[in-house]
């Protein structure tokens, strides 16, 4: 086993339990490192992943100018391709013409004026939910808060109907599916994954067929009317805008009080949206993003050629002290200088973080007003996956 190799085993419990020291290690061996068993050029500082997320010799896929042998690798699976047909249309992995062409118009649907008017929707049903646990006298409170929460505001946006039985198969969908953003996802994930984007796609194209007969007031039947976007890309739209538009939302939750809870400590309400920031930076809930490098690049003096993959340690950029300072490693809820690249950078910067960030100021401001004694009943359980930063639940008491 070579050096890097003993400091980054994101396969290992022990590792993703706690990634930030080796993550110091591989900072200060390099600014590049290759690790042979994820076949991923390793890039831990925060300026050189700032930059490649914004560096068009990069992308999400390679197929926009590529064919997969022309790149040197293998085409995927047919078995898996319901999961790759929703994927590969979907916002997220698509480059050049087609990713600005659908980003121009679901951006309309984030406008700050959109979200703005949102606003009171958030906080009453972030204040129902934070009333029911307390009610309760705790719970789990991932289960309980963190999960209704941006499943709810994304559903009511998409028009997806407001019965429980319907919505309470969209968690499950995207709990599937984002199982294939891990590294190394095993045979049992990836048929789970393409179950859940059968089932996801059935149910969106059934919906989309109500929505052309019965419009309403929502994304769906706003998307319906745009000639330009395809009802595949539709439909990978909405599946990527319910599982981005939530992941980041309940595990920073979840991440954030096991923080606060950790340190005994609890933010200023007046100054939340500063300590939500930091706790997006301090315990990152996406760890790591990929991009394939279309032309060469070269970085702290290592050539990585076309047809790499580069794995961008966004859980250590945040935390890098060429950046943040002595104190990158520390909680500091007041800090006030903080750039993090939580919602990534570039083309594809996450077109929800401003609705992200009032859903976490909603719940933070809810927790801390109705449940001011909040504490833990028990020690919580990470998920196994490294790239998706999470716990199994927070089982709290009030």
């Amino acid at each position: 086993m070579d050096a890097v190799e003993a400091v980054y085993d994101p396969f290992s419990p022990e590792f993703v339990a706690d990634p930030y020291p080796a993550y110091a290690e591989l900072r200060a061996a390099g600014r590049a490192h290759w690790h042979g068993p994820t076949r991923q050029w390793l890039i831990p500082h925060y300026e050189d992943v700032s930059a490649l997320l914004r560096d068009r010799r990069l992308g999400r896929t390679y197929t926009h100018r590529f064919t997969h042998e022309e790149f040197g690798r293998e085409a995927p699976d047919a078995a898996y391709e319901p999961f790759h047909t929703l994927n590969d249309h979907g916002l997220l992995d698509l480059e050049a013409a087609d990713h600005s062409r659908i980003r121009r118009l679901v951006s309309k649907a984030f406008t700050p004026r959109t979200v703005e008017n949102l606003a009171p929707t958030v906080r009453r049903l972030a204040a129902d939910l934070v009333g029911d646990l307390v009610a309760a006298g705790g719970g789990d409170l991932q289960a309980a808060v963190a999960e209704p929460l941006p499943v709810a505001v994304i559903a009511q946006m998409l028009g997806v109907p407001g019965d429980d039985e319907e919505r309470g198969r969209l968690r499950p969908w995207s709990a599937a599916i984002c199982g294939m953003f891990e590294l190394n996802p095993s045979e049992e994930t990836a048929r789970l994954a393409v179950e859940a984007s059968v089932e996801f796609s059935d149910y969106l194209r059934e919906l989309i067929a109500r929505r052309r007969k019965s419009p309403g007031d929502d994304l769906i039947s706003a998307l319906i009317g745009v000639e330009e976007l395809t009802e595949q890309e539709m439909i990978s739209t909405c599946v990527l805008l319910l599982n981005a538009g939530h992941e980041a939302t309940v595990n920073t939750t979840v991440n954030g009080w096991w923080t606060l809870l950790k340190h005994g400590v609890r933010p200023d309400p007046e100054k939340l949206s500063t300590a939500v920031e930091e706790l997006l930076r301090y315990d990152t809930p996406l760890q790591m993003f990929e991009r394939w490098v279309l032309d060469d690049i070269e970085i702290g003096g290592r050539l990585i050629p076309r047809g790499s993959e580069v794995a961008l340690l966004f859980g250590s950029a945040n935390r890098d002290p060429a950046r943040f300072g002595p104190t990158a490693d520390e909680l500091d809820l007041t800090r006030a200088d903080n750039p993090h690249i939580t919602f990534g950078a570039g083309i594809h910067y996450c077109l929800g973080a401003p609705l992200a960030r009032l859903e976490l100021a909603a719940v933070f401001g809810e927790l801390l007003r109705q449940a001011p004694d909040l504490r833990l009943v028990a020690e919580p359980v990470r998920q196994p996956g490294y790239v998706i930063r999470g716990f199994e639940e927070l089982l709290v008491e009030v």
